[in-house]
């Protein structure tokens, strides 16, 4: 069976025919069929948002990231939840594409000490070591999906667990 672990799934927009196409590519990774409760999203009218914590085997993170890409005109969050060591979190916009970072029991990210060197360290023309850091925290991924995280508070969540 593995270790379990778990995590949630924020899928911030998608297109209504888009759903039952998410729910199967979650449901395939878990093992079972998934029937989220999507709401309207309101920070973009005609899409759905929904909210879902899962529990899987470890390396289930990854695998529902990797489904999820197939439905490019989303936007999206997965998180895992560090048990014991760290966590991860994804997130996806379809004008910005993939982020990934190693995150901490309290969901903080956590950035390897050789990325922090390179970007102390670039001394190229027109670098911007604020721009640098922006990109290791995801800066830009988090403004975009700012407006669409305010936008679903007070919504529910729907705890899934895979089958084995």
């Amino acid at each position: 069976m593995g270790n379990q672990t778990r995590g949630v799934i924020f899928i911030h927009s998608a297109v209504g025919a888009l759903c039952p196409h998410i729910e199967w590519a979650i449901g395939a990774v878990l093992g079972h069929r998934i029937s989220p409760d999507w709401t309207r999203q309101p920070a973009q009218p005609g899409t759905m948002r929904t909210e879902l914590i899962w529990q899987a085997p470890e390396g289930a993170c990854a695998q529902i990231v990797s489904a999820l890409l197939r439905c490019r005109e989303l936007r999206f969050e997965v998180t895992q939840d560090a048990n014991p060591d760290m966590g991860e979190r994804y997130a996806f916009t379809p004008s910005l594409g993939i982020f990934h970072t190693g995150t901490d029991a309290a969901g903080n990210i956590q950035v390897a000490e050789n990325r922090l060197r390179d970007a102390l360290a670039d001394r190229s023309p027109g670098h911007d070591l604020r721009a640098s850091l922006d990109d290791l925290l995801g800066t830009a991924w988090d403004e975009e999906l700012d407006v669409f995280r305010h936008a679903s508070e007070d919504a529910p969540v729907r705890w899934l667990t895979r089958a084995v």
